[in-house]
């Protein structure tokens, strides 16, 4: 499919980056994500016939390349979940244009799987761990699961040759002690530590403003002990404010999503599970492409839909939370789009 010349939304935003929801299931109840009083045993998951086939993904993926995509990233739910997931990922890396495939997972299954993944063509894994300490970690993820399977999952991911980088969501009452012992744990390491500040994606969540832990208290906090300097971003549109130890420890990132905005840079979109289309994390509603592929769509009509639908793009909802001008609106579950 041939490269036309990247498409932009009302805002002059580029189309460069792909997340792709592979299933809405997960291993784990995470309080802030998917809380075991709203998905319990009873919860219904999406039907398998109600996911997007493999080729499907791969075929939109082809259509996204053409269009100026060149950055994949694979989530859930828990992507691990979904069978043969190394087989999609050798797909999509052949796919002209795109450059980087990663993964975001909690990295419990990461031993039985990293290796095929990093044979299929995967590069890079972003792992959930929201606290080194056993006790808060299994209060967080809701299945009372130790760090221990984490660690291991880390381990196995850089044996077989990927790139890591630690994710972790700091919420006030819920894991802010756990801040300096992680840093502590992964400095000096070839892992990179990001916190999250805890952000008002779906609507079980709890989300509460005085429960985020800022940006700004995060660093302090950190270079009271161990002191860091800013550093300069990898990309455009980078999310992460990257920081390294001064004494040459490695680095950290921290993920404003709050305190800060990063609309005016944002260059992704969104493929739910169920293969429906989201410009924005804090969306209301998406844009059913499974239909179309379904009713036999052809590759041309493809294109120009998702051409069309970045070009009406006008979202901007963290610069409208940060003006007051946002309402309660629902919005769809981080589990639901990957986050």
């Amino acid at each position: 499919m041939q490269q036309n010349s990247p498409v932009k939304d009302q805002f002059g935003r580029v189309l460069k980056d792909l997340r792709i929801s592979v299933i809405d299931k997960c291993n784990l109840r995470c309080t802030y994500c998917m809380p075991k009083e709203i998905f319990g045993e009873d919860y219904v998951f999406l039907p398998e016939e109600e996911l997007l086939r493999f080729e499907e993904i791969t075929r939109l993926a082809r259509s996204f390349a053409s269009l100026g995509v060149e950055k994949i990233r694979i989530t859930g739910g828990e992507p691990l979940m979904r069978r043969d997931l190394d087989q999609l990922i050798a797909e999509l890396i052949n796919i002209p244009g795109i450059k980087d495939i990663a993964l975001t997972t909690n990295g419990i299954l990461l031993p039985k799987k990293a290796k095929k993944l990093k044979e299929a063509g995967l590069k890079r894994v972003n792992i959930s761990l929201d606290a080194i300490e056993d006790d808060v970690f299994k209060q967080i993820n809701g299945k009372g699961v130790v760090t221990l399977p984490v660690l291991k999952g880390i381990q196995a991911a850089q044996a077989a040759g990927l790139q890591v980088k630690i994710n972790m969501v700091v919420k006030k009452g819920m894991n802010e002690s756990q801040i300096l012992p992680m840093a502590r744990h992964f400095k000096n390491t070839d892992v990179i530590l990001r916190f999250i500040e805890f952000m008002d994606v779906g609507n079980h969540n709890g989300w509460d403003l005085n429960n985020v832990i800022s940006k700004q208290q995060i660093i302090d906090r950190i270079n009271a002990e161990m002191p860091i300097e800013a550093a300069e971003e990898n990309y455009y549109g980078e999310v992460a404010s990257r920081y390294r130890y001064k004494d040459g420890g490695g680095e950290i990132g921290v993920i404003s999503s709050v305190t800060d905005s990063f609309c005016g840079t944002c260059t992704r979109i969104r493929l739910s599970a169920d293969g429906k289309l989201y410009t924005c994390l804090f969306a209301s509603e998406g844009f059913d492409i499974r239909s179309k592929i379904r009713n036999h769509i052809s590759d041309e009509e493809l294109t120009d839909a998702l051409s069309k639908l970045w070009g009406r793009r006008n979202d901007r909802y963290s610069d409208e939370r940060s003006e007051k001008k946002h309402n309660n609106r629902r919005k769809i579950e981080m589990s639901y789009i990957g986050g």
